[in-house]
């Protein structure tokens, strides 16, 4: 028997609301302000939405409790297979003493910490998340900035506000082919839009990050390098998106900004090296001092040690591709792939979730349709996923960086080990998501938003930002509330392709502050249990990012509307 969504079940909208936002508060104010463990404030947040969704929205107990095993599933895997596979090779690399040449070759281009984070967090983490997404730019963007001589607390939270811009065309653009099939506008005008809207993001956030480690005098000292960092992504970020697709925005402009940038430095430094150890010089002595560090590390040496990561950065682009991906899957119809050896059922097999899948359904305004079925299907697709193309690339590296197996298989044990309260956590958080999503909690939520009327373009990204916050997902956002942008403009007689494109580029603003984003960050950089001071330092700036986006599109819906394809 179907269970339909109910979205007022308290027969007040105001009540409605307040009690659908009790999970998020409990998670968020739990982690942030009463100082909890990020695993004890996500179970705590889990059994308040399963108590909810069971009680108040009257949910099934079965399907509520499948809900949560289906999302706690899917954090695991594929999700916490990639935190694992990237962490994996950044102790490999630590291991073999490869991580202090890279760190010494990224201080001969600039010793300059905020370069740093311009190159490692931004251009470096904006590839990673077109290549792969989900937690794959966080996890080695944070690493890399602490490997670097970063506080850990400021490598996370520059990680996290780095991973904003690019997050919409992540994932060889997923999350807006996903909205053009939720919302059955057409994929390039999405694309197009989001072109236009982003890119002022992609300039302003070099210099957002710069200011939040050394303030605006920090910012006037290497505004040059901000410019060509920002610039060159903004520029072909807007391009691509425009005239090519929404697949290579973010790995083209990605490997533009980072070459940019490092030829720039080779013709300018900025007049003060500003660090985190408080050690400022003059940019000639400082190169002086650099040269006399690296002296040793040969072209060929440096060239070893950045080796690893470019079998990962060419492995995540390759398993990204469709042709590869359908060909792990076993989809392909050539003959030499995978398909004529494995089928897919053994290398994609998929689960329908019991008690669950065809279970529960969406009835309007969240959807078109009279009544959505919910589908509820895991997939493990071991070898086609993200994570497996970082083990790969893992395991090229191993012999590479000259380790033995033995011991590789030793630093494997101990970075599962190390991580395991991690994957937990971040099964738990999953689990809470999924159950929102499923009993339509979620839903409630963005309709309270949906009442402000002529305001809406406004409100339209901040509700991508909440479906990106409580999901940790661009995607998971657009699949969630894609349907329901499209119902309100056209209720509204407002674009839909402005309200819902709205719904990716402001979501990526949530990117952030999702709880899953924010413990990949801090077990990158080995800061367990300060997730709530992650969460109290980037959630001002997620806010304002959010609000910024929602003025843009409010801007877009009147006198920029000529900026809409």
């Amino acid at each position: 028997m179907t269970w339909s969504h109910v979205y007022d079940p308290l027969g007040s909208q105001l009540l409605s609301t307040l009690v659908a936002l009790l999970p998020l508060v409990m998670l968020l104010g739990l982690l942030a302000f009463a100082g909890w463990p990020a695993q004890r404030a996500a179970v705590a947040g889990l059994l308040t939405a399963l108590a909810i969704a069971i009680t108040v929205v009257g949910m099934p107990l079965d399907a509520a409790v499948a809900a949560a095993l289906h999302g706690a599933a899917f954090g695991l895997f594929p999700i916490g297979w990639i935190i694992v596979a990237a962490m994996f090779l950044y102790c490999l690399s630590v291991e073999a003493g490869a991580l202090e040449v890279m760190k010494r070759s990224v201080t001969r281009l600039s010793a300059d910490h905020r370069v740093q984070s311009l190159l490692i967090a931004f251009s470096f983490g904006a590839f990673l998340e077109g290549a792969a997404g989900f937690g794959a730019p966080v996890a080695i963007s944070a690493a890399l900035l602490t490997g670097a001589g970063f506080p850990a607390l400021e490598a996370a939270c520059l990680a996290l506000i780095a991973n904003t811009a690019p997050v919409a065309f992540g994932a060889l653009g997923t999350p807006i082919i996903t909205l053009a099939k939720v919302t059955g506008l057409d994929e390039q005008a999405i694309s197009a839009l989001a072109g236009r809207q982003l890119p002022f993001f992609s300039l302003v956030i070099p210099a957002w990050m710069v200011c939040t480690m050394a303030g605006w005098r920090g910012l006037v000292g290497v505004w040059p390098a901000v410019l060509v960092c920002g610039a060159s992504f903004a520029v072909v970020q807007f391009a691509m998106a425009n005239y090519v697709g929404p697949a290579l925005v973010d790995v083209v402009g990605g490997v533009v900004s980072l070459v940019s940038l490092a030829m720039f430095l080779r013709v300018w430094q900025p007049r003060e090296c500003w660090r985190y150890d408080g050690v400022a010089a003059h940019a000639a002595q400082t190169a002086d001092v650099d040269h006399m560090h690296a002296q040793h590390d040969t072209p060929r040496t440096i060239a070893w040690a950045w080796m690893p990561w470019v079998f990962l950065s060419v492995a995540v682009f390759l398993w990204g591709l469709p042709p590869l991906k359908a060909a792990l899957e076993g989809r392909s119809a050539a003959p030499a792939t995978v398909a004529a050896l494995l089928p897919p059922a053994v290398v994609a097999p998929e689960f329908s979730v019991p008690r669950l899948d065809g279970r529960v359904a969406k009835v309007p305004p969240a959807t078109r349709e009279p009544l959505e079925i919910e589908r509820a299907v895991y997939r493990l697709n071991w070898l086609s996923a993200a994570g497996t193309g970082i083990i790969f690339a893992a395991l090229l590296a191993v012999p590479w960086l000259g380790i033995s197996w033995r011991r590789a298989g030793g630093i494997w044990c101990d970075n599962f080990s190390r991580l395991s309260v991690s994957l937990v956590t971040i099964a738990a958080m999953l689990a809470l998501a999924f159950v929102t999503r499923y009993s339509g909690t979620d839903v409630i939520l963005g309709l309270a938003l949906t009442q402000s009327g002529p305001l809406y373009p406004f409100f339209a990204p901040l509700l991508g930002w909440l479906g990106v916050a409580l999901t940790g997902s661009d995607t998971s956002s657009n699949a969630m509330f894609g349907s329901l942008q499209r119902v309100t403009a056209e209720q509204l007689g407002l674009d839909p392709l402005l309200i819902c494109t709205a719904n990716s580029t402001g979501g990526v603003m949530g990117k952030m502050i999702d709880a899953q984003s924010i413990v990949v960050a801090a077990t990158a950089t080995g800061i367990y249990r300060q997730e709530g001071a992650i969460l109290r330092r980037v959630f001002p700036h997620s806010l304002a990012l959010a609000a910024l986006m929602g003025l843009l599109v409010w801007l877009q819906s009147g006198p920029l509307a000529w900026m809409v394809p």
